[in-house]
């Protein structure tokens, strides 16, 4: 029989694991032995700690007010102990989840996330690409990519840098209908719209002083930011993008921007990670090399 001390180290792995299967990997023991240990905690705890079929696990609610106390005691007891090179060869590896919004996966991760499967083939990186805010606890996300508001006490964030956003269009497409001069001209061009999954309307137009816009005249209707700026750049419309997007097409020449008169406050960056106790070097590592790629000019370009 496992010691108490052991069973609640086995279930706090489970905790931010997708199955047991997934912890026994991490933990270097058999699915048979955590399975073991879970069923044990249980019957001196006298609650339920997941909900488990044959498809899918997920924790209970008292299982998940558990594990907070439990990681942070847990820490404390390790914290007793040298780590020795075994230990800090199985936080380098295992499986780092990660959110970002679509473009700035497709563009901006990519190369770094692909780098780090290079030099460190003992971590995995799972990318889910999304323009609607990630459950982070639901999907058991380690990092999180995102342009806006982030005031959740939950996060431990860090502000990258701020992003502005340009309406633009194609050389070709100004001159085939002219240039708009102000926001109520933008109503008479061919313009492109983003859905907001979650709302399943179409994202506003932002500007100066808190003005909001919402174009008349839509050519194209997208929920794939990424589609959006493909658009743009085919000539179909004008669409509101990030900078980050935009300035290369712009020093290209294959993009130009109009009413930069009334463009909004700018936006900031954030890459943040739940609170969840020690952080493994694997997750340090990636949400570093993540923070330094996103406020490097060369790469992540924000400003003309």
């Amino acid at each position: 029989m496992l010691n108490r001390l052991e069973m609640m180290r086995i279930f706090c792995a489970t905790a931010e694991a997708s199955s047991f299967k997934e912890a026994a990997a991490r933990l270097g023991v058999s699915p048979q032995a955590v399975t073991r240990a879970v069923k044990e905690l249980e019957t001196i705890l006298g609650e339920p700690l997941f909900y488990r079929n044959t498809r899918q696990m997920r924790i209970t609610e008292f299982g998940e007010q558990l594990a907070l106390r439990a990681r942070d005691t847990i820490a404390d007891v390790d914290e007793l102990f040298l780590r020795s090179g075994k230990q800090l060869a199985s936080e380098m590896s295992g499986i780092v989840r990660i959110t970002a919004p679509i473009v700035i996966g497709k563009l901006f991760l990519m190369p770094i996330l692909g780098k780090i499967a290079r030099e460190h083939p003992q971590i995995t990186i799972d990318l889910r690409l999304s323009d609607t805010h990630s459950d982070v606890v639901e999907q058991q996300i380690d990092i999180g990519v995102r342009v806006g508001f982030l005031r959740d006490s939950s996060f431990v964030a860090r502000a990258l840098s701020k992003v502005s956003f340009f309406v633009a269009g194609t050389p070709e497409l100004v001159a085939r209908n002219g240039k708009p001069r102000t926001l109520q001209e933008l109503h008479d061009h061919p313009t492109i719209a983003l859905v907001d999954k979650s709302s399943g309307k179409t994202w506003p137009w932002f500007f100066a002083d808190g003005q909001q816009l919402s174009p008349k005249t839509t050519s194209f209707i997208t929920d794939d930011s990424s589609v959006e700026l493909d658009l743009a750049l085919s000539g179909v419309g004008f669409a509101q993008l990030a900078a980050p997007f935009v300035i290369p097409h712009l020093h290209s020449g294959r993009l130009i921007t109009v009413l930069d008169d009334h463009i909004a406050p700018s936006w900031d960056l954030y890459v943040y990670r739940p609170k969840r106790g020690p952080v493994p070097d694997r997750i340090r590592l990636v949400y570093d090399e993540i923070a330094r790629a996103l406020t490097d000019q060369a790469v992540f370009p924000t400003q003309r």
